[in-house]
């Protein structure tokens, strides 16, 4: 799977996971995209066909971000106070999802070892 990690996860660590389970990983960090608006952002990752994978809970409104415009949303729910066995955790059931079910057009809320979809709005025209 094509992934970006937003500049909240950008830790070496976390691409380091990612990457050594198959997933060809980009950050913001390292494509110099820091502090880009999250509008822009996540347009980038459409384009480059990568799902983004951020702790930003705002990109878990869909109403602002509807999951079948984009290649993917997984947002990381984490203790406020999370140590380094919380985004292990949070990052071993990202891999084990993504092994298991296609993220695209939708949005994962991981969170305390579960995944949490949620699928696209539709449009009042669809109905």
């Amino acid at each position: 799977m094509n992934i970006k990690l937003d500049e909240n996860l950008g830790s070496l660590r976390v691409a380091t996971w990612l990457r050594l389970a198959g997933h060809d990983v980009a950050t913001v960090k390292e494509q110099g995209l820091t502090s880009i608006p999250d509008e822009e952002l996540i347009v980038i990752c459409h384009r480059e066909g990568r799902i983004l994978v951020t702790s930003d809970r705002g990109f878990g409104n869909r109403l602002k971000y509807n999951p079948s415009d984009y290649s993917g949303i997984v947002v990381l729910r984490l203790p406020g106070r999370s140590k380094f066995a919380d985004w292990r955790e949070a990052i071993e059931t990202l891999i084990a999802g993504l092994e298991t079910a296609d993220v695209t057009g939708k949005l994962w809320i991981i969170q305390q070892g579960k995944i949490l979809e949620s699928q696209a709005i539709e449009s009042e025209e669809a109905n």
